[in-house]
């Protein structure tokens, strides 16, 4: 008996851990979500805002603006097209990896462009354009450098396989029209050279041979096997015939 308590009460202690480690892992699920949500959202509004002032605000703050709205997108859209290669292709880690190295400098630059749109200095913002306008420049190119070339390489991966697929395809269609592959043919025989009494037709096909001769014998009267014997005419030097005798 006290074994069977025993094995009860352990088996709710299990359940018991169980259930409490199912909460945790979809409370932490849910708050992920949440998380990802919310980044998401207040992603989209900063973006919004930014291209709301690059076309309403002139000078310098707009122009921070714009360069800050490239900066995001051309990251983002990197960061996006190489984790979404790299389940497929494993040497994009390398470009992953590289990417991180550049996302550094581009959150520097994401940084130091926000501080400087809250400057009241118009003219040290002026003279300092060129050079925040170069780096944005260089850390763009590079990102856009790594996603176009993972882009090409997963399309030349995609064309490869596409023509190994087409051949394929096209052995596969030639195995299933056997019938159509080209055969020997037989030797015909030679029309007859010399003068025939018949129509060419009739001569050609030995159906026709059969047909005409059932054909005559349908116009021809019909014979009997064994002709009988007509009336014999009688001459005056031969002598009647005696009856036959029954004796």
């Amino acid at each position: 008996m006290e074994t069977v308590v025993t094995v009860l009460v352990l088996l709710f202690a299990v359940f018991v851990v169980l259930g409490a480690y199912a909460a945790v892992k979809v409370v932490g699920a849910a708050k992920r979500s949440v998380d990802r949500t919310i980044t998401q959202a207040r992603r989209t509004i900063e973006d919004h805002t930014l291209r709301a002032k690059s076309f309403t605000q002139l000078g310098p703050a707009g122009e921070l603006a714009q360069l800050r709205l490239t900066l995001r997108t051309s990251m983002r859209a990197t960061q996006d097209a190489l984790h979404a290669g790299v389940h497929e292709d494993e040497s994009l880690k390398e470009s992953i990896a590289l990417f991180e190295r550049l996302s550094v400098h581009g959150r520097e630059l994401e940084g130091d462009l926000k501080r400087l749109e809250a400057e009241p200095d118009r003219a040290t913002l002026t003279e300092r354009l060129p050079a925040l306008r170069e780096r944005t420049q260089r850390i763009t190119e590079s990102a856009d450098s790594l996603r176009w070339a993972a882009r090409d390489r997963a399309r030349r991966f995609a064309d490869d396989d596409l023509d190994t697929l087409s051949a394929q395809i096209d052995v596969e269609a030639g195995a299933l029209r056997h019938w159509t592959k080209t055969e020997p043919s037989e030797p015909t025989a030679e029309p007859p050279t010399g003068p025939t009494t018949g129509p060419p037709a009739a001569a050609a096909d030995p159906r026709t041979w059969h047909g005409a001769s059932r054909q005559a014998s349908a116009e021809e009267p019909a014979r009997p096997a064994i002709t009988p014997s007509g009336r014999r005419p009688v001459y005056p030097w031969q002598k009647k015939p005696r009856p036959e005798s029954t004796t």
